[in-house]
C-alpha cells in the first residue's frame, strides 16, 4: 500500500440524490428527508450529496416543490456537513448548452443558497464546456470537483485520463471525480486508473460508481488500496442494484485498517433503521421495481450501461422487433466509433442507442437519421475525443459547417430575456433559473404555487395573483 494510501477514506453519502434517483426515479421528498438530518449530520462525513443531477426537474414537474426551498431547508439542517451537488457542465441540470450568464447565476446561487462542493461533468469529456462553471465556482469560494465521465475505448488510455487531470488541475478545480455512471470501471483497472491519476495530479481524487454490474464494492477496495481519496456510498435501504455500494459495508470493509474511516456504526444503522421503511413503502407501491436491485452483467459484456439496455429494449418492442436485440447491440459500438468515441452518458448514451436501432430497422446504416445525431455530428455538444467519421458527419449535415469552437460560444446572454418573459411570476431571484431550464414545467409550478398560497384553483391562478398574497 501506497504512502498515500495510509489515511482515513472519506465517505460521501448518496441518499439524498443519486441513490434515490438511481432506484425510485427521483421520487424522495423533502419531508421524507427532514427528519433524518439532524443523525445525518453527526455522522462525520465528507459530504453528502443531495441536489442537483435529476432532482431539480422531478421537485417541479413531479413533486410540486421549489428545489431552491429544499436546498434552504437542508442547509438549515445540516450544520456541520458539506452539501455537494450534480452539475452538467454547459448545459446546468437540463439537457442543452446554456449561455454562460446563466450557467454563471446558476453557480452563484447554488452557493448562496447552501450549496459547499459542485460536481461538474461533460457528456463528451470536453474540458471546455466545464470551464465556465469552474471558473464561477472559484469566484463564489465554493469547492469545484471536476468529473472524468468513466468510458471504455481505443481512445481512453490511461495516458488520455492521467493528461485531462492534469489539464483539470490547471483549470483551477479543487478536486477530480471518476464518475462511472454505467458501473464499467472492474477492480484492477480501478487500481491502475487511480495510480495514474494520482501520477497526472495532485488533486484529491473521488471514486463514483453504480453496483449495476456487480462489481463495485470490489473496486471501492482496489481503487482505496491505491490511494482514491474518497468513495461514494448510498445508506443500505437505497444501495447496491442501479444505486451505489452500502455505506455501512464499506465503513465495516475498512475498520482497523490503515483506511478506517472512523464513522460510528451505531449511528449508521439508526439511519437506516430511518431509510428502511421508506424503501418497504416503495416497493409496495411499485415506485422501487425488485429488478433494478440485481445484477446486471450485460452492463460488462456489452460495454453499455444498464439504463441504455433497458431503452433498447423498450424501443424494440414498442416495434414489435424485440427478436432483433442482439443486432442491435452488435450495432452500438459501431454507431458509437462514427461519433468519435464518446462516453455513454446521458445525453450520448440515449442519442446513440436510438440510432443503432434506426440502423437496424431500416436495414441501411444511416438511412434516417435523427436530429439530435445530426447534432452531435455537427459539434453542437462540443468536441468527441476522437474524429467523428466523416462520410457519416457529411450523410448528417450536408454542406453545413461543423461547429468547432466551444458550442456556448455561439449563444447570445439569455438572463435578461428570461427575467422579462417570467416576471409576473417571480416571487426570487431563483425562479428566473428555474425557469431558465424548465420552462413549461416552472410555469406550471409557479401557477400552482400562486394558487396554493391564494387558497384557489390552479387553473384560476394567472398572472394577477402570482405574486405572495398581500
Amino acid at each position: 500500500m501506497t504512502d498515500m494510501a495510509k489515511k482515513p477514506i472519506k465517505i460521501v453519502e448518496t441518499v439524498l440524490r443519486d441513490a434515490h434517483q438511481s432506484l425510485i426515479a427521483t421520487r424522495m421528498t423533502t419531508e421524507q428527508m427532514l427528519p433524518i438530518i439532524d443523525k445525518m449530520d453527526q455522522v462525520g462525513y465528507h459530504a453528502v450529496e443531495c441536489w442537483g443531477g435529476a432532482t431539480f426537474d422531478a421537485c417541479l414537474r413531479f413533486l410540486k416543490e421549489d428545489p431552491w426551498v429544499r436546498l434552504r431547508k437542508l442547509r438549515d439542517g445540516f450544520k456541520n456537513t458539506k452539501l455537494q451537488m450534480l452539475f452538467r457542465g454547459q448545459n446546468i441540470l437540463g439537457y442543452k448548452p446554456y449561455a454562460d450568464d446563466v450557467v454563471e447565476y446558476f453557480v452563484q446561487k447554488s452557493i448562496a443558497n447552501g450549496i459547499d462542493i459542485i460536481r461538474i461533468f461533460d457528456c463528451l469529456n470536453d474540458l471546455r464546456n466545464l470551464e465556465t462553471a469552474v471558473h464561477a465556482s472559484n469566484r463564489e469560494k465554493g469547492h469545484a470537483q471536476v468529473a472524468l465521465s468513466y468510458t471504455l475505448g481505443d481512445a481512453y488510455t490511461l495516458d488520455y485520463w492521467k493528461e485531462t487531470a492534469r489539464r483539470i488541475e490547471e483549470m483551477g478545480a479543487d478536486s477530480i471525480c471518476i464518475k462511472d455512471m454505467a458501473g464499467l470501471l472492474i477492480p484492477y483497472e480501478a487500481e491502475r486508473l487511480v495510480k495514474a491519476l494520482k501520477e497526472g495530479t495532485s488533486l484529491p481524487i473521488d471514486l463514483h460508481t453504480h453496483y449495476t454490474s456487480g462489481v463495485a464494492s470490489m473496486t471501492y477496495l482496489k481503487a482505496a488500496e491505491a490511494g482514491v481519496d474518497i468513495i461514494d456510498t448510498a445508506m443500505s435501504p437505497f444501495a447496491l442494484g442501479t444505486s451505489q455500494p452500502a455505506t455501512e459495508v464499506m465503513v465495516e470493509t475498512f475498520r482497523g485498517t490503515d483506511r478506517d474511516t472512523g464513522l460510528n456504526q451505531k449511528l449508521l444503522g439508526e439511519i437506516a433503521d430511518y431509510f428502511r421503511p421508506l424503501q418497504e413503502e416503495c416497493l409496495e407501491n411499485g415506485l422501487l421495481n425488485p429488478k433494478v436491485m440485481g445484477v446486471n452483467i450485460k452492463t460488462l459484456m456489452y460495454q453499455v450501461p444498464g439504463g441504455m439496455l433497458s431503452n433498447l429494449v423498450s424501443q424494440l418492442n414498442e416495434q414489435g422487433a424485440s427478436d432483433r436485440f442482439y443486432e442491435v447491440l452488435d450495432e452500438v459500438p459501431k454507431v458509437r466509433k462514427d461519433y468519435g468515441e464518446p462516453p455513454l452518458v446521458t445525453p450520448s448514451s440515449q442519442i446513440v442507442g436510438t440510432q443503432a436501432v434506426l440502423n437496424v430497422l431500416t436495414g441501411e446504416r444511416y438511412k434516417m437519421i435523427t436530429k439530435e445525431s445530426k447534432a452531435l455530428l455537427k459539434g453542437e455538444y462540443g468536441q468527441t475525443v476522437k474524429p467523428v467519421n466523416p462520410e457519416v458527419q457529411k450523410k448528417a449535415i450536408g454542406d453545413e459547417e461543423p461547429i468547432t469552437c466551444r458550442p456556448a460560444d455561439l449563444i447570445e446572454p439569455q438572463l435578461e430575456k428570461l427575467e422579462a418573459e417570467m416576471a409576473q411570476w417571480k416571487q426570487q431571484e431563483e425562479d428566473v433559473l428555474s425557469y431558465a431550464l424548465f420552462p413549461q414545467v416552472a410555469e406550471e409550478f409557479f401557477r400552482y404555487r400562486a394558487a396554493q398560497q391564494n387558497k384557489i384553483d390552479p387553473d384560476k391562478a394567472d398572472t394577477e395573483n402570482a405574486a405572495y398574497p398581500v
